[in-house]
């Protein structure tokens, strides 16, 4: 008897959303072009992205039963050298910057240097093995930056970047 009064229900609902009511006058069809679309806004820190134009290096991206990790955790490179990060295992894996803990005059640079982002500072998920993601150093000041995994900072995936 249940399943009855739903289907009932469900039927008059149909009806209802469907037809009923007066036929209008015909009107002329609404326009179909479609309206012209505004970009969003920049996100804070666009620029042009440098090129590589030093060593690109490569750091594995780890999830495992220990832990989840950047191998190496911390690298040393030069002002114009390139990070490929390489999702190995455990993902999905990111690279992100927390905007808080850069330097004003870098955050430009970094935000331009790192492609496809998510939302600022965050590059794209990846999903499955063997994916990577390349981040160039050109144009980055000398110092010691922080990236981190979005979805395994609280399980401590860091690794700090020393850019000479």
């Amino acid at each position: 008897m249940r399943f009855h009064g739903f289907a009932l229900a469900a039927g008059a609902l149909a009806l209802f959303a469907c037809g009923g009511g007066e036929k209008q006058a015909d009107t002329p069809a609404a326009d179909t072009t479609p309206a012209a679309v505004t970009p969003p806004p920049a996100a804070p820190g666009t620029g042009t992205g440098a090129p590589i134009t030093g060593t690109t290096h490569e750091v594995r991206m780890v999830g495992d039963a220990t832990s989840y990790r950047f191998e190496p955790n911390a690298i040393t490179i030069k002002a114009g050298d390139g990070i490929k990060f390489v999702n190995i295992s455990g993902g999905p894996h990111n690279v992100a910057a927390d905007p808080t803990k850069l330097p004003d005059d870098v955050k430009t640079q970094l935000s331009a240097n790192m492609p496809n982002q998510m939302s600022p500072f965050n590059g794209p998920l990846m999903m499955n093995p063997n994916e990577s993601y390349t981040v160039s150093f050109g144009g980055i000041k000398p110092g010691t930056y922080e990236l981190n995994c979005t979805p395994h900072l609280a399980m401590g995936m860091i690794i700090k970047v020393t850019v000479q």
